[in-house]
Parts: structure tokens; C-alpha cells; sequence
């Protein structure tokens, strides 16, 4: 449905994507997982056209995101569906005008429809009857559901999660893999999920991306990943502070470094 051709994304003289290649199978779970600063949020937001590439393309629906024009662009969001990592909620709007702020932003509905539909996208979430509440009265696992819900208000294609389950206790995070797992099988569409929680993400996938440093490492089912030899799959998988992937990202030695800002040191 998605795919991604030599993605590359470069922030002055950090690459954060080295040509990616990447492909997202329709009506199924996609799992991105890797390290902090492995390029994972990057690939997400160059995928969802929250970003435009260095160079390479992304390619939805036969249109190359990074090259068509802002009206294009715009019908092929409308598809889409984002649920941030912080839950991006409008503070000063109650839930139900959270839920229908898309229907309200992009279609003609009568409101009678509109509240039609809030209320099954929150019944689907578990949260029907709590319309009323402020975001701050919401716990975290429950500001997720509700960003859920609007995500899924416009019936969107394809649903991206920028770290589903961050910050929230074990339970809620249950809660809410299982809320991506069961909706898209239900409703056929297509999830990408940032995380790393890698035993939510490796209990939900149907396919796994393992990035490191802007490369794709490994990828395959949640099996083929948790069998791989490759050292820094296992290292990531097991959650080992030593291996291949080092702690420090630091380019230069620190010797090196405290020399040249001393201007050398006098023997």
C-alpha cells in the first residue's frame, strides 16, 4: 500500500535515513522498532508526508508523496489517519469535540450525523459516555483511546501510531495493542506502529522493520525477528546494554575533542 524508495533524510550533517527501502503490506500490522535515534519517528513522519525527504520517495496509491501537489496531497491525507505519541489532544475541546474536530474540519455532515459517529468510534474504544471530559480529567491510557478515536473518525485507509504505548502503565498498554490489533483486523485497514516496547510490538505484527543508525536491519515476521543471528537484532530483542550497538553516538573521540578546545596540551 506504502512504500518507500532510497528514503533519505538528512538534518544538517545527521543522516537520520540512508536509503530506505521499505514496503507496507495492506490490511496489516506494520511494527517499526529500533533503538533511540535509530531513525524510526523519522521513517514514520516521511511516510505519513509529515516530512519531506532529502531525496527517494514515498510512494502511496501510485503518487510520489514528496512530489505531488499541496491538493493532491491534501486528498491523500485525508485517507490517513495519526495517532501521536503524546496524544496531541486539544486542550481546550472535550472529548466529543476532539473526536469530531475531523468531521467537523472536513466534511458537510448535519451534527446529528457527526454525534452518530463520535459515539461509535468511541464505543470502539472502549470510551462511549465520556464525552463530557476535559483531557486534563483523562488518564493517559484513556487520552490515548480517545486520540484513537479521532484518528479513526474520517474511516481512514491506513493508521499510523508514533509510540502507542509510551508512558503508560502495563495494563493500559494491553489495552491498547490490543485496541490496534483487533480494529485492524475488523476494519481492514492498514497500521503502522512505532514502538520500543518490543514485546507489545513482536504480539501484534504481522510484519517487523528493525531499524539501526537509518538502516533497515532486519525485517520479517515476529518469529522470523525473535530467531535472527544477527548480533544486533538479538541485542535489541533482549534488551543487552552490551553488543554491536553501541551506547555512545558520539563521532569524534572525547580526547580529541578536549584537546581542540584547549588548544592542545603542553607536555
Amino acid at each position: 500500500m506504502i512504500r518507500s524508495e532510497k528514503l533519505t533524510r538528512r538534518f544538517g550533517d545527521v543522516t537520520a535515513l540512508d536509503q530506505t527501502d521499505v514496503s507496507i503490506r495492506e490490511h496489516a500490522i506494520t511494527v517499526i522498532m529500533g533503538g533511540s535515534g535509530s531513525g524510526k519517528t523519522t521513517l514514520l513522519r516521511l511516510l505519513a508526508a509529515l516530512d519531506i525527504p532529502t531525496s527517494g520517495s514515498v510512494w502511496f496509491d501510485g503518487d510520489d508523496l514528496a512530489q505531488v501537489s499541496s491538493k493532491r496531497l491534501y486528498e491523500l491525507r485525508a485517507r490517513m489517519g495519526m495517532v501521536f505519541q503524546y496524544s496531541a489532544l486539544l486542550n481546550s475541546l472535550n472529548v466529543y469535540d476532539n473526536v469530531a474536530f475531523p468531521l467537523h474540519e472536513h466534511t458537510k455532515l448535519d451534527e446529528s450525523v457527526i454525534r452518530t459517529v463520535v459515539s461509535m468510534k468511541l464505543e470502539q474504544v472502549g470510551l462511549r459516555g465520556f464525552e463530557h471530559l476535559m483531557p486534563s480529567e483523562l488518564s493517559g491510557g484513556m487520552a490515548k483511546r480517545v486520540a484513537f478515536a479521532r484518528a479513526l473518525a474520517m474511516d481512514p485507509e491506513v493508521v499510523f501510531f508514533d509510540e502507542p504505548t509510551s508512558g503508560l502503565d502495563p495494563i493500559s498498554a494491553g489495552v491498547v495493542t490490543t485496541l490496534i490489533h483487533d480494529l485492524t483486523q475488523k476494519t481492514k485497514m492498514t497500521s503502522i506502529v512505532v514502538t520500543h516496547d518490543v514485546q507489545a510490538g513482536l504480539a501484534i505484527a504481522d510484519h517487523v522493520i528493525l531499524l539501526w543508525q537509518g538502516k533497515v536491519i532486519a525485517e520479517g515476521t515476529a518469529d522470523e525477528i525473535r530467531q535472527s543471528t544477527d548480533e544486533r537484532v538479538s541485542q535489541f530483542i533482549e534488551g543487552r546494554p552490551d553488543g554491536p550497538i553501541p551506547f555512545s553516538r558520539s563521532t569524534t573521540p572525547y580526547i580529541d575533542d578536549l584537546l581542540h578546545s584547549s588548544g592542545g596540551v603542553n607536555s
